[in-house]
């Protein structure tokens, strides 16, 4: 029982840690700058991470309740969603940034942007639950605390950005236009490199696809 319980304390730790992955951060980051507000950057991250925990906890919480076998092809298409996702926020990022006064983003885009990164994760999270935890309830328990340490971690990781965007936007009249443009580029072109890395050699789309979950 203890070590169970202490293999679900570390879930939240990790769930923290995972909150800093690359693609977290330029996905989150195209929305933090945007936000008129430090306190409504929180509540960004706050979102991102719900979205990314009902995702962990659906998809995760299937594979490890059913046992669920996921194919290569299907993980890699799970991680192409996310490449996607990224090239799309660059996009409207850069959109948006052409013109002075564009809309705050909703809070409805940092939970839909969450759960499709939680597709990405929820298959290597649950393996590697399964791989530890022989008790389901407890994997389950360790799915739910990864979530929660995730949805703290975007809370610091929005936060760190957001303060020097408020402070650049309250020094500098263009600075915002100028934060969206930067954060719009990071997000288009890492997408588009994780979507190459994708469907390279014994990728997403060749005949014998190979995936390592991550």
């Amino acid at each position: 029982m203890y070590s169970a319980l202490s293999i679900a304390i570390l879930g939240f730790l990790l769930g923290v840690r995972h909150a800093v992955d690359p693609d977290h951060v330029v996905a989150v980051g195209t929305i933090a700058t945007r936000a008129p507000t430090f306190r409504r950057a929180a509540i960004i991250g706050a979102m991102w991470g719900a979205g990314h925990t009902l995702t962990i906890m659906a998809v995760g919480g299937t594979i490890v309740l059913m046992r669920v076998a996921i194919s290569p092809r299907v993980g890699l298409a799970m991680e192409f969603a996310v490449a996607v996702m990224l090239i799309l926020l660059g996009l409207i990022n850069l959109a948006n940034a052409r013109h002075t006064h564009a809309p705050a983003p909703s809070a409805a885009r940092p939970l839909v942007v969450g759960m499709v990164h939680g597709l990405a994760g929820s298959a290597a999270v649950a393996l590697l639950v399964l791989a530890t935890v022989t008790d389901p309830w407890w994997a389950l328990a360790y799915l739910f605390l990864f979530g929660l340490g995730t949805i703290a971690g975007m809370i610091i990781v929005t936060a760190i950005i957001a303060l020097p965007a408020s402070l650049a936007v309250s020094r500098m009249r263009h600075a915002r236009r100028w934060l969206t443009v930067a954060s719009g580029v990071a997000s288009l072109a890492f997408g588009i490199f994780l979507a190459s890395e994708l469907t390279g050699d014994d990728g997403l789309f060749s005949d014998t696809p190979a995936w390592t979950p991550r």
